[in-house]
């Protein structure tokens, strides 16, 4: 964690209490250092000890154990941050998990963890926070909540149903918040990454090279999930936390209910002229 001294500027995040769910790894853990390095009480909620205390280590980040899905666990995490940081400024909704497969190929118990896992996660922790975060907006002025959705929030991709159906559901709750109570201080915005470089996508690049012949290795695998993305790579789990952090900041001030896409352009392309672009026209 960066040091403030009498000579540092402080940033308007400094002291501010920063509620980071699926913070142990990947975006959340970049997400915790980007707030941390500007002075702010960054709290990181998993339901693993072992990567929260490592985030911890590296940021001084307080670690929270906790089922951000189970509303008597959530609501244990917020009397414990309350106690210790006295309300809360900002909330981020990052929790997910998979869901990979078609709708005829998902289980009912598949189905419900990864609902669970991408939805439940946001409505349950947003639900149990929200009296600590209205009390946040009266002693400061506003507080924000950032959901973390995926580009499977606006399209789908093959065999991902689950996944898919709880990314788009967050849209959904974004909007629900924000219509409910922005005017009550707190605001709530949505970022829609597509590929980042974390372990869980590791994992898939892997699973990728193993199944396809022409995909070598990783980075093999990274390359032609990015073939057509404008920008022609991934993004670092320090460029959402980038994106996370203007929105749950009163840089953003003016901003509720809205949906910020990060995909490197992969968004804007239009599929039916691919054709034309890879045979050389």
């Amino acid at each position: 964690m960066t040091e403030q001294t009498d000579a540092t500027p402080r940033s308007s995040l400094h002291g501010r209490t920063i509620v980071i769910t699926g913070g142990g790894t990947g975006i959340g853990a970049a997400i915790a250092e980007r707030y941390a390095s500007e002075g702010a009480n960054v709290v990181v909620v998993g339901r693993r000890r072992e990567p929260l205390q490592i985030v911890a280590e590296r940021t001084g980040a307080t670690p929270v154990v906790a089922d951000a899905a189970d509303g008597d666990s959530a609501a244990a995490a917020v009397t414990e941050i309350v106690a210790q940081f006295g309300r809360i400024d900002v909330l981020v909704l990052n929790a997910g998990g998979h869901g990979f497969a078609a709708v005829g190929d998902t289980s009912d118990a598949a189905w419900a963890a990864a609902i669970t896992a991408n939805l439940s996660t946001g409505f349950v922790m947003a639900r149990e926070a929200l009296p600590a975060l209205l009390d946040g907006a009266a002693a400061t002025g506003g507080s924000e909540i950032v959901i973390v959705s995926s580009l499977a929030g606006l399209f789908a991709g093959p065999s991902v149903a689950g996944y898919t159906v709880g990314k788009h559901a967050l849209i959904g709750l974004t909007r629900s918040l924000a219509r409910d109570y922005s005017r009550r201080g707190v605001r709530v915005n949505a970022v829609c990454p597509g590929w980042v470089r974390t372990p869980m996508a590791d994992e898939e690049m892997d699973e990728f090279a193993a199944h396809a012949p022409e995909i070598t290795d990783r980075e093999a695998g990274y390359a032609a999930v990015t073939r057509d993305v404008p920008l022609g790579r991934a993004a670092e789990p320090a460029e959402i936390a980038s994106i996370v952090r203007f929105l749950g900041s009163a840089e953003s001030s003016y901003m509720t209910g809205a949906v910020l896409v990060a995909d490197g352009g992969a968004h804007i392309v239009d599929l039916p002229t691919l054709a034309f672009e890879h045979a050389g026209m």
